[in-house]
This record gives C-alpha cells, sequence and structure tokens, in this order.
C-alpha cells in the first residue's frame, strides 16, 4: 500500500465512520469507543504511510479524478514535509478521540449526535488539506471540509451565545483566509495544463505552478509579489497571524469543547503553517527569480512573527479564564514559528553562498518544524489539562481554584510539564525548539555576508524576553490552579468525593503527551533526524538548498549542533548532572539526619483561611498588565462577561 493510497484509505475511513458514529449516538460512552477506533484505524494508515515515505521517499502522486473546465485534479501526494503534518495531525487526533470519551458524557443538556460526526469529517478535512496538489477546486472541497464541521464543534453549546458569535467569527474568518489563498493562487497559475516530468498537471496543481513560477518575470510588475502577499495573509489568517489571529481565535478556541481545542490550536492551526512553508520555500526555485526576493520577505515574516509573539503572549498574561489563557498562548506560539522561517527565508538568500549563512538558514528552519512540533504536542496537552480542570470543578476561572494539585496528583504533573514545555525551560521540548531559533537570528545576523539582516537579533533578542513572560504566564495557570491552599469552590468538590482526579481514559492521554515533551526535550536529535528525513523526501524547490547543509546527523542522540561549531546543545549530559548533583545532595542531607518538623501555615496574621486572603489571577502581575493595557486582551470579564460557570451541565468553553 502506498502512502498516497493510505491518506485516500484513511480519509474515506474518517467519512464513512462520521456517518457510522452517528448511528450509536443515543448511547454517549459507545459512540465515544467506535469514533476512537474510527480514528484509530485512519491515524494508523496515516502514520503508515508517514513512516513509509520518511524511511522510503515519496511515492508517485495520484491523480483520482480530474475537471479540465476549472484547471483542477484531484490529486493526492505525500512528501517529506506533508508527512510530518499528517503525523502530527494523526497523533493528536487519537489522543483527543480517546480523552472525549468520558469528557462528552458530562454535557448534559446536549447529545453526541452532534460531536462525533463532526469530529471524523474535521479530521477528515485536515488529512486532505495537507495531502492534495490541488490549489483550486479541491484544495477548497477539503478546506471546507475542515472549516464547517470545527465551525459546528465550536458552536456545539449552540445555547450559549457567545460560544454561537465565536463561531461566527470564526467561520467568517476561515472563509475570508480561504478565498484569499484561492485569489493568490489564480495570480501565480497560468492558462494551461503543464507537462511535468512526462504528467500532464492542471494548472492549478502545485507542481505545475511551481515549474511556471519561474517565468513569472513576464507577468505585470508587482503581481508575484501581491500573490504571495495574498498566501501571507490568507494563510496568515489560518495559523493566527498577528493582528489577525485576535479577531477569531481568542473567542474560537475556548468555546469548543476541550478535545476539539486541543486539535484546534494543536494541529488545525499549523495547515496556515503548512500552507506557509510550501508556499516561500517549496513553491519558489532554488536558483531564484528577479520578482521573488527571500530576503524581503523572510524580514517580513520575522517581524510578523516577533510582534505575533510579543502580542499574543502579553495579551495571554492579561487572562484569568484557564482555555483563553491557553488561546492566546497560541498565537504567541504561532510568532516563534514564523520567526524561524522568517530567519531561514532571511539566511537563504540567492546568491549567499557562505557554507556558514545557509547552515544557520537550516537551523532555522529546523526550529520552526521543530517548534510546529511541539507545539502541537504541549498546547494539546495544556487543553486536555484545563477540559480535566473543567471537568472536576465546572469553571474555567482562575480565580476560584487552587489546591488542585492534592486532588488531581496526575493531571498536575502533566500540566507543570506542559507549562515547562512552552515556557521553554531547558531539558523540556520548547526549549531545544526555541533555541534553533534564537541560534539562528542571533548568530545569524552578525555572521559574515548577512549585513542586511542584524534585525534579526533584534528579533530573538523579543523572543527570549517574550518566553520569560510565558514563563509568568504559566507560573500563574500552574500557580493559582494546583498550588496553594485549596479554593472554597475546590473545597466543597472535594467534599462531594475524595479524589477530583479524571477516570483513566482522560489520564492517559495526558501521560503519553507529557512523556513526548520530556523525550524531545532530552533528546531533541530525534527530531533533527525526522526533520532531515522530511527534507530528504521533499527535496524541490528554494527548500532544496536545506538539505545540502543540513546537520550532521552523528551523536545526536547527544548533542544538537548549530552552524558550524558556533554553538551546541546537549541537554541529556546536562540532566544528568544535574541528577547525579540532585542524588549527591539528598544523600548529604540524610548523612547529615535533619530533623524534619510540619507546622500550620502562616496566615499573615490574618485568622480566617478564607478566598478573600489569597492571591488570585486577577492580582497577579498588576503593573505589568496596567504599563501593557495598550496591547489589548482585557480579560473577559473586565467586559462584563460572567467569569464562572453557573452550572455543571455546560463546561466547554464559556466562564
Amino acid at each position: 500500500m502506498t502512502p498516497t493510497e493510505t491518506v485516500l484509505y484513511a480519509i474515506g475511513i474518517s467519512c464513512a465512520g462520521g456517518l457510522l458514529v452517528g448511528l450509536f449516538s443515543r448511547n454517549k460512552v459507545l459512540a465515544g469507543w467506535i469514533n476512537f477506533l474510527i480514528t484509530v484505524a485512519s491515524g494508523a494508515l496515516i502514520l503508515y504511510g508517514a513512516a513509509t515515505t520518511l524511511l522510503r521517499g515519496p511515492a508517485a502522486a495520484a491523480t483520482i479524478y480530474t475537471l479540465p473546465l476549472y484547471g483542477s485534479a484531484l490529486r493526492i501526494s505525500v512528501d517529506g514535509l506533508s508527512a510530518v503534518f499528517l503525523g502530527l495531525i494523526s497523533t493528536i487526533a487519537i489522543f483527543s478521540s480517546f480523552y472525549s470519551i468520558r469528557y462528552m458524557t458530562h454535557y448534559q443538556e446536549y447529545g453526541v449526535g452532534r460531536f462525533y460526526p463532526y469530529f471524523q469529517f474535521f479530521i477528515a478535512g485536515m488529512y486532505g488539506i495537507v495531502a492534495t496538489t490541488d490549489l483550486m477546486v479541491f484544495f477548497c472541497f477539503f478546506w471546507q471540509l475542515m472549516t464547517l464541521p470545527s465551525y459546528a464543534l465550536i458552536r456545539y453549546e449552540f445555547k450559549q451565545r457567545d460560544n454561537v458569535r465565536a463561531a461566527n467569527k470564526y467561520l467568517l474568518m476561515m472563509e475570508i483566509s480561504c478565498a484569499l489563498v484561492m485569489l493568490g493562487v489564480y495570480l501565480l497559475a497560468g492558462t494551461a495544463p503543464v507537462t511535468v516530468a512526462g504528467e500532464t498537471l492542471m494548472r492549478f496543481d502545485f507542481d505545475a505552478i511551481r515549474e511556471r513560477v519561474g517565468t513569472l518575470a513576464a507577468l505585470p510588475a508587482g503581481t508575484g509579489s501581491l500573490a504571495l502577499l495574498l498566501l501571507l495573509i490568507g494563510f496568515g489568517i489560518k495559523a493566527g497571524m498577528w493582528p489577525f489571529g485576535q479577531m477569531w481565535l481568542p473567542d474560537a478556541h475556548p468555546a469548543a469543547p476541550s478535545p476539539v481545542s486541543s486539535l484546534l490550536s494543536g494541529v488545525m492551526i499549523k495547515t496556515g503553517v503548512y500552507g506557509l512553508m510550501r508556499s516561500f520555500l517549496w513553491l519558489m526555485p532554488s536558483h531564484g527569480s528577479d520578482w521573488y526576493s527571500p530576503s524581503a520577505w523572510g524580514a517580513a515574516l520575522a517581524v510578523l512573527g516577533t510582534l505575533t509573539l510579543f502580542f499574543g503572549t502579553m495579551q495571554a498574561l492579561k487572562q484569568e479564564q484557564s482555555k483563553r489563557l491557553l488561546a492566546f498562548h497560541s498565537i504567541g506560539q504561532i510568532g516563534y514559528i514564523l520567526l524561524g522561517l522568517g530567519a531561514c527565508l532571511a539566511l537563504l538568500s540567492p546568491g549567499k553562498d557562505s557554507a556558514g549563512l545557509t547552515a544557520l538558514a537550516v537551523i532555522g528552519f529546523y526550529g520552526a518544524l521543530f517548534h510546529t512540533m511541539n507545539h502541537g504536542l504541549f498546547k494539546s496537552l495544556l487543553f486536555l489539562n484545563a477540559g480535566s480542570m473543567l471537568y472536576a470543578t465546572g469553571t474555567q476561572d482562575l480565580n476560584r481554584l487552587g489546591g488542585l494539585m492534592k486532588y488531581m496528583p496526575l493531571t498536575a504533573i502533566t500540566a507543570l510539564v506542559a507549562s515547562f514545555s512552552i515556557a521553554g525551560v531547558p531539558l523540556f521540548n520548547g526549549f531545544a525548539s526555541k533555541w534553533s531559533i534564537y541560534v539562528a537570528t542571533i548568530l545569524g545576523s552578525s555572521y559574515e555576508g548577512s549585513r542586511h539582516a542584524g534585525y534579526l537579533a533584534l528579533c530573538g533578542i523579543f523572543g527570549i524576553v517574550t518566553s520569560a513572560l510565558t514563563l509568568a504566564s504559566f507560573m500563574k495557570f500552574f500557580g493559582v490552579s494546583f498550588l496553594s491552599r485549596a479554593s472554597s469552590l475546590v473545597e466543597e468538590k472535594a467534599t462531594k468525593k475524595r479524589s477530583l482526579e479524571v477516570t483513566p481514559t482522560m489520564q492517559i492521554p495526558q501521560l503519553l503527551l507529557a512523556l513526548f515533551c520530556i523525550l524531545l526535550g532530552l533528546v531533541p536529535g530525534l527530531a533533527y533526524h525526522l526533520i532531515h528525513l522530511s527534507l530528504a523526501a521533499s527535496n524541490q524547490g528554494l527548500a532544496a538548498r536545506l538539505l545540502s547543509a543540513a546537520p550532521a546527523q552523528t551523536n545526536l542522540l547527544i548533542a544538537l549542533p548549530a552552524g558550524t561549531g558556533l554553538a551546541i546543545l546537549a541537554p541529556l549530559t546536562v540532566g544528568v548532572i544535574l541528577l547525579v548533583m540532585f542524588l549527591i545532595g539528598q544523600f548529604i542531607s540524610r548523612v547529615g539526619a535533619a530533623k524534619r518538623r510540619t507546622a500550620e501555615v502562616w496566615l499573615c496574621g490574618y485568622v480566617r483561611d478564607a478566598d478573600v486572603y489569597r492571591y488570585s489571577a486577577h492580582n497577579l502581575y498588576t503593573e505589568v498588565k496596567r504599563y501593557f493595557r495598550w496591547v489589548g486582551g482585557m480579560p473577559r470579564h473586565a467586559r462584563g462577561i460572567a467569569p464562572e460557570i453557573k452550572t455543571k451541565k455546560s463546561i466547554s468553553g464559556n466562564p
């Protein structure tokens, strides 16, 4: 079975499964298990096809159906880049479907007949959008297959007007995004089919357009640049790029049930990243062209990425609702990916033949794609963490939470791992990918031959400072939720049952995602090797230059090289040293036989242990929030919206 066949079968299984699972919707648990098995079946095919592509190289594309009148054909192709995205989508989909088995039983006012069928169609659309080579009719078809079911999932709790408004904004922005991309493609495409390697391709096929872009100098001035601008804005809207992401993402992602939130932030917005990588690296010829300047577009992407990561993170710092905080951080983390991609383009410009400069450009791309994978893992985990907190307490208002670690220890541990990962704490996966981006931006700005890329250092410094802000934000997220003494709400819930911890079907996905975050943090060479295989299996366009300067694939399990020996990252070695030091400290402590005692917590003079005496999310970082009020993103309750969920029946998104 070829990789293209596995994608077709997976899409067919998901679509047929969407129809099948609706027949069992009266039994929520049974429908959940059937949905999970369908997702595993389609996901296993996708993972097999992706692995085959990475290990053996891409198979020939398969043309299923042709529409000559519209210049389009349903042509499926799986190369190294699409294999990585397909693998990420299928992995998160499997975890989310397993988590939803028990989670969805908590909705007493809503049935799953409006959830699981759309869940399957949503997954099928994402599979198709990264595997089709057609950029017009069938691109639009898969886009709608991805967008319309996700719209229905966002408005799952349709009785809440805020959810419906969020879904409507989401639908409007996604259709605008689709229209802009298709208009950009129309400007780049020719007027007749193109023959490539003996195969006749419709004019809107990706490979046909790539074949033609070398002749675009004959087009009216600015046509090619306008087309790329439309692609940048179109895919940027999908990815959540500033300023467009703020228009829809912070409302849409929290409104959906938590398993869907993990898919929206974890993988769906990555289809926009996929489109940007395809457009600016794989679509453009390796020799360059008169109308396409990688330096200029790299600068635009790097600056937009810096603005996106700063504004998204600063707005997240202000939030007091768990899922809304995570949604703003999705915007911020997309900024890091755009910064890495921009640095790659800025340093990869044709004519810059310095081996060291090209090597740093490769590190920038590795950082961008690595962070794409990492964000899919830790952001999906964080939304599942938030869903577990919501499931146990009935609220996502951080001001009403506290002390959950005592009652939800496994959720607390996995949330801590995810928080460290997204904040870029060393030894966790987020640090490894951000380190790659910092190396490319800071070293690349001063490298010989990069005199026009000095701005990259400033962008990298902004990224480092913003990473500290991310850590501050997740100190709030984790601290006010799991640490301190239990809040009155948590104590009230705990009196009804001894443990608030969620069921094993909700724990296992969180645990596995946390283990992935730790594994890629300690051994990031695994991801580097995966990206190397991806480049080797998609050696086309401007991206072909990346493979020639890829890092050596030896000793990656021990350390990550960067550039020409200018930097090195060895997290596993550092981890072993820290572990040895910790064990020595423990040994000295035991030898000293110091006495340990427990005492009541001092309440600073207050006698009563009441919520009014506790630091809440609202009280943290007040001066920072005051001085950066101009960035926007005020908390929901500050605009007059109630900060807590009033009943246990409705738990998805609206606080």
